[in-house]
């Protein structure tokens, strides 16, 4: 399969262009590391015929080789270590054709009717995206069966797609959302934008590799050398790799056109609400979980449900429920329940920095036992946290309540009383979580999500085990959100207190919701009015409003409520 057709294109072309713009510069650094050598030769060879004779052509001989000795002596490791710097990988869960042969079929059909190489293979990330990725580098080929480098040239790169697209759209929108994508193996395919891929992303690996720490003096200025040359010839190169980046999504786009044309837009619609459902699933639903060391095992499945819930109260998304009745994209797979699962537990390892494999601290939780498993642990350990900071703080117990008992009436009378101090109280409950958060996290060894021991194995095994695909950098990788302040742990925390005291007292329940996360439900009916008075016991030392809200829900605030 041929490469890109510079006459068919001019969106091509000007990739193709940008790419040998980028081996010039590869070229003229080359030049400069060999010149001085080039002239010293030239040099001996005159002196070698008779020519250029006497001492001072001798002393330029040999000043010259001294300097090309000496050019040579810095430039060559820098050579070696770009080479062999090993690009970063993106962590996902592999997909192997035994375990999705229906995907494959449509991914190699979309090429054909393209008229670009298959992906060489494919596999799945947490996120609302799909790439094209190299993994043809010697350091990510290892086993028996890796190919030499010649046969490398001609591997085409993988195929990631984000697995909620999988699950939300169907197969028929998967396929116009894949078709630009999987045009991308054209250029990839063109030998000039292939090496200038390569020379860009040695750079990248070569700078990543100097500014690991850990290193010693000894070699960490060699390092600390190889990593300033290659930042200057990546800003060098920045331009021209952005623009060829561009053109080759273009020169894709254009050739996608002829594509399930009808659909495109309509596919485009629904990876805009998949990303809105996704980020609001996981800030809202999957964060209150990981941070209570559990893990839904099952968010994929959760993203429908949340965008289902999203058509229901969104007039913008009205209609979009409706396509549920097609064949979902997910059943491409053989085993959708297990891709599922790793997905979950990859999203939680590069979201919230969750160990690699379950444990007794870090384990699944299923979408039915999230209310009992989550919401009410949540609550119940936030309350007592609460307690605990008061009881540091020195705060008495309330004056209706045993003293030895946890009542929601302490809480509400310190801070509306005249010695209350919530500035205080929201750093002790700051401090308090900031040290349970820096306790000791497993995490899980150098394995990854899909492949490790006690970690669910999708396909009978991972394509990349051997691989550290988590790098030596802290995780998470991608922070859902900054950190809480005081007076957001603050509120968080008495509305926790005042949610134990509902289900304690008046018959309340922790619930779900798929748009908002943990709910309180009363009457079988959520309560999503408890934020406006938490905040003005908390901003204002105003108890009135949340005194009016205990008693129309029933709630007693002299009750003692159960923690853990």
């Amino acid at each position: 399969m041929s490469g890109i057709d510079v006459g068919e294109e001019p969106a091509a072309r000007a990739a193709r262009a940008r790419a040998l713009s980028l081996l010039r510069i590869r070229g003229r650094a080359l030049a400069v590391a060999i010149l001085p050598a080039a002239v010293a030769v030239v040099l001996f060879a005159a002196g070698a015929q008779g020519r250029l004779a006497g001492p001072v052509w001798d002393a330029a001989r040999w000043t010259v080789l001294a300097v090309a000795a000496a050019v040579l002596l810095v430039t060559v490791p820098v050579a070696v270590a770009v080479a062999r710097a090993r690009p970063a990988v993106s962590p996902t869960v592999p997909v192997p054709e035994e375990g999705a042969p229906e995907l494959y079929r449509l991914v190699r059909e979309l090429a054909d009717r393209l008229g670009v190489p298959a992906p060489s293979a494919i596999a799945l990330t947490p996120n609302c995206d799909s790439w094209l990725e190299d993994r043809t580098h010697r350091a990510l080929r290892k086993g028996p069966g890796a190919p030499g480098d010649a046969e490398a040239a001609d591997t085409a790169p993988v195929l990631v797609i984000g697995s909620p697209f999988l699950w939300w759209m169907r197969v028929a929108e998967l396929r116009a959302v894949l078709a630009p994508v999987v045009a991308g193996t054209g250029p990839s395919a063109d030998p000039d934008i292939a090496a200038a891929r390569r020379f860009v992303r040695g750079l990248d690996a070569a700078i990543a590799d100097a500014a690991a720490p850990g290193r010693g003096a000894l070699r960490g200025a060699p390092l600390a050398f190889v990593g300033w040359v290659s930042r200057l010839l990546l800003r060098a190169c920045r331009d021209h790799a952005a623009e060829m980046e561009r053109c080759v999504a273009a020169a894709g786009s254009l050739r996608a056109r002829t594509v399930d044309q009808r659909l495109r837009v309509t596919a485009q619609e629904q990876v805009g609400l998949a990303y809105a459902g996704w980020d609001r699933l996981l800030t809202r639903v999957a964060l209150p979980a990981w941070r209570m060391g559990r893990w839904p095992s099952r968010l994929d499945a959760g993203v429908v449900s949340a965008l289902t819930e999203l058509s229901r109260r969104d007039r913008l998304a009205d209609g979009f429920a409706l396509r549920l009745g097609e064949r979902p994209a997910c059943d491409l797979l053989e085993e959708p329940g297990t891709a599922d699962e790793a997905a979950s537990l990859l999203a939680a390892r590069l979201f919230h920095g969750g160990p690699a494999e379950s444990g007794p601290d870090w384990a699944p939780v299923d979408w039915q036992q999230y209310p009992d498993e989550v919401v009410d642990r949540k609550w119940r350990s936030e309350a007592a946290r609460l307690h605990r900071v008061l009881d540091t703080l020195g705060v008495p117990r309330a004056s209706a309540a045993d003293p030895a008992d946890p009542t929601l009436a302490r809480v509400v009378e310190h801070l509306s009383g005249p010695g209350g101090s919530s500035e205080e109280l929201a750093a002790g409950i700051g401090a308090a979580v900031a040290r349970e958060e820096a306790g000791p996290r497993s995490r899980g060894g150098a394995g990854h999500a899909c492949g490790g021991a006690g970690g669910p194995a999708y396909g009978g095994g991972a394509a990349d085990d051997p691989l550290d695909l988590w790098g030596p950098g802290p995780l998470p990788l991608f922070p859902l959100q900054p950190p809480r302040t005081g007076a957001e742990l603050l509120a968080d925390h008495v509305a926790a207190m005042v949610c134990c005291a509902a289900v304690d007292t008046a018959g309340a329940a922790p619930g779900l919701d798929w748009l908002d996360g943990p709910a309180l439900l009363v009457g079988g009916e959520r309560r999503a009015d408890l934020a406006d008075p938490v905040l003005s016991l908390v901003e204002d030392g105003d108890p009135d409003p949340l005194l009016s809200w205990l008693a129309e829900v029933g709630v007693r605030t002299d009750k003692p409520v159960r923690l853990v």
